[in-house]
């Protein structure tokens, strides 16, 4: 029986991933380079890629680059590019249905704590959060499965207990590694990304009920 639900913050809840990487896209043309999707995808999710933007960029140009001042700029273009966005839509509903439910609400990013609190702030829904599990308490970030190990433990509830939110594919498989059922909600970056095995793929969080969702798959045992 379901009675647990953890989201992923970057690309589920606020659209972060998409403005990210178009401002390295606009980095990489601004040096005559492209910055193809398949490699981006790497570092989508997780914040322990092996893959280096800034390395690839400077092979792909021949040139040293000064990395600091480069992700200075692209930095501040990335914030300027988010700091109006609203919740992703559908977030709102699902937050205040699984409140309803009497589910526990847990969160399981990749990113910094100072992050993830900053903006749930700012988009008014921190209070739905019993939970908050960010790179800051884990040794490896997904796709290991160690933030949603500890998000569960948290919350008090088993693997099998709870689903988990995603838009990536690094984060789905942490979900799946780690036992928990995994809804994906690509964005417009991931949806072109091969997600594995996971147990349903929604366009939106507003096609989403739980109680519906959890009753159908307890029928299904």
């Amino acid at each position: 029986m379901l009675r647990a639900v953890i989201f992923d913050f970057d690309g589920l809840i606020l659209d972060t991933e998409s403005p990210e990487y178009r401002t390295f896209v606009e980095m990489y043309r601004e040096h005559g380079a492209e910055l193809p999707l398949q490699k981006w995808a790497r570092v989508v999710g997780s914040s322990d890629s092996d893959f280096d933007p800034y390395a690839y960029l400077e092979k792909c140009t021949g040139k040293k680059l000064d990395r600091a001042t480069l992700e200075r700029r692209r930095r501040q273009r990335h914030l300027d590019l988010i700091k109006t966005e609203e919740a992703m839509p559908g977030v709102r509903e699902v937050l205040m249905q699984a409140r309803s439910l009497g589910w526990k609400i847990g969160l399981a990013s990749s990113s910094t704590r100072q992050w993830v609190e900053n903006h749930l702030n700012r988009l008014g829904i921190r209070r739905y959060f019993q939970c908050i599990r960010t790179k800051e308490d884990v040794e490896r970030t997904k796709p290991d499965p160690a933030l949603y190990r500890q998000a569960v433990r948290c919350l008090g509830v088993v693997p099998s207990e709870a689903v988990a939110l995603e838009d990536s594919p690094n984060g789905a498989l942490a979900a799946k590694r780690a036992g928990l059922r995994c809804i994906v909600v690509p964005n417009s970056v991931t949806r072109r990304l091969d997600f594995g095995k996971v147990d349903l793929r929604l366009n939106s969080l507003k096609q989403l009920d739980l109680e519906a969702l959890a009753e159908k798959w307890d029928r299904a045992g």
